[in-house]
C-alpha cells in the first residue's frame, strides 16, 4: 500500500474517531434535553489540562519518567473530573433552563464556554500560551505486515470500543433504558418511578467523560493544547452530530467521518490546503442544512399550527 495514501487514510479516520467522541455527546444531551450544549467542546477540553498539570505534580515528585500505570491513572483522573465537571455545568446553569425557551438555554451555553475557557487561562500556569503535549504511546504496531504509529491505532481502536460500548449501554442495560424513557417523556419517566435529575447528570457525566477522552486524544495527536482549543473542537463536533442527525449516535460517527473526510481530502489536494479545511467542512454543514435540515439519520418533527 502506498505510504502517503496510507497517512491520509491513518489521518482521516484518526481524526473521524476524535470528532465521533465529541459529536457523540452532543447527540446523547439533544436526544434527552432537546438542549444544544454549545460549552461541550470547552468542558471536554478542561481534560487535556488537567492531565497536563497532574503529569507535571508525578514529575516533580519522582523526579524520574513516569511509566505506563501513572500515565494510564492520570488520563482516569483528567476524564473523571471533566464528567464531574459536566454534571456541574447542567446544576449550575443548564438546568435552570430546562423548561426556557431553546434560545435562552443556547445563549446560556455559549456565555459558559466563555467562562470555561477564560477560567482555563487565568488559574492555568501561563494559560494563555500553547502547551506541548506528550503523546500518549510511542512506537510503532505491525498490523498484517503493515508497521503503523501506535498513537492513531490507539485511538482509532479506542473509538470504536467507545461507540461499541455507548450502543450495549444504550440498548441493553436498565440505565440506558432509564435515559431513553427520559428522553421520550421525563413526565411519564418520573410516573415510574425513574429520578429524572438522576438521569439528566449521569447523562451529562458520560457525554463529558467522552468528549475528555476525544480531547485528550486531539491534543495528544496534534502535540499542543491551547485554552481555546475547546471552541473549534465542539464546533467541529457540533456540525459532525448536525450532518449525521442530532440525537443519533450512529449519525454522529457518519457526520465525524464525513467532515474528517473533507477535511483530509482538502489538505491532500489543496495547495494550503490547511488554511481552508474548515471552509470546506462548514460548506458541507451548509449544504446538508439545505437539504436535508434533520440530517442523514435524524427524524423530520412536523408541528400543527
Amino acid at each position: 500500500m502506498d505510504s502517503l495514501f496510507l497517512q491520509y487514510l491513518l489521518n482521516w479516520l484518526v481524526l473521524g474517531s476524535i470528532y465521533t467522541l465529541v459529536a457523540i455527546g452532543f447527540s446523547l444531551l439533544f436526544g434527552l434535553l432537546n438542549v444544544i450544549h454549545f460549552s461541550h467542546g470547552d468542558v471536554s477540553m478542561i481534560a487535556p489540562f488537567v492531565a497536563l498539570g497532574s503529569l507535571q505534580f508525578l514529575l516533580g515528585i519522582t523526579s524520574s519518567t513516569v511509566g505506563i500505570g501513572p500515565i494510564l491513572l492520570v488520563l482516569a483522573l483528567a476524564i473523571l473530573v471533566t464528567g464531574v465537571i459536566g454534571i456541574a455545568a447542567d446544576r449550575l446553569v443548564i438546568s435552570r433552563f430546562r423548561q426556557a425557551p431553546a434560545m435562552m438555554a443556547l445563549v446560556a451555553t455559549v456565555a459558559l464556554g466563555t467562562v470555561v475557557r477564560e477560567l482555563i487561562r487565568g488559574f492555568y500556569p501561563q494559560g494563555s500560551n500553547p502547551k506541548a503535549f506528550p503523546s500518549i504511546v510511542e512506537g510503532f504496531v505491525t498490523l498484517n505486515s503493515l508497521r503503523l504509529p501506535a498513537l492513531p491505532v490507539l485511538i482509532i481502536a479506542t473509538t470504536v470500543l467507545v461507540i461499541v460500548l455507548m450502543a450495549a449501554l444504550m440498548q441493553k442495560t436498565p440505565i440506558g433504558m432509564r435515559i431513553r424513557a427520559v428522553a421520550e417523556d421525563a413526565a411519564t419517566a418520573r410516573l415510574m418511578g425513574i429520578t429524572p435529575s438522576r438521569i439528566f447528570a449521569f447523562t451529562f457525566f458520560l457525554a463529558s467523560a467522552v468528549g475528555a477522552l476525544g480531547a485528550l486524544f486531539f491534543a495528544s495527536y496534534a502535540g499542543v493544547v491551547r485554552f481555546d482549543f475547546g471552541v473549534q473542537l465542539g464546533l467541529i463536533g457540533f456540525s459532525a452530530a448536525v450532518i449525521g442527525g442530532l440525537g443519533s449516535m450512529t449519525g454522529a460517527v457518519l457526520g465525524s467521518l464525513a467532515i474528517a473526510g473533507i477535511e483530509t481530502l482538502v489538505q491532500a489536494n489543496m495547495a494550503d490546503g490547511a488554511s481552508y479545511r474548515l471552509v470546506f467542512c462548514f460548506l458541507l454543514v451548509i449544504f446538508m442544512l439545505c437539504v436535508r435540515p434533520s440530517g442523514l439519520l435524524g427524524k423530520p418533527v412536523f408541528e400543527k399550527v
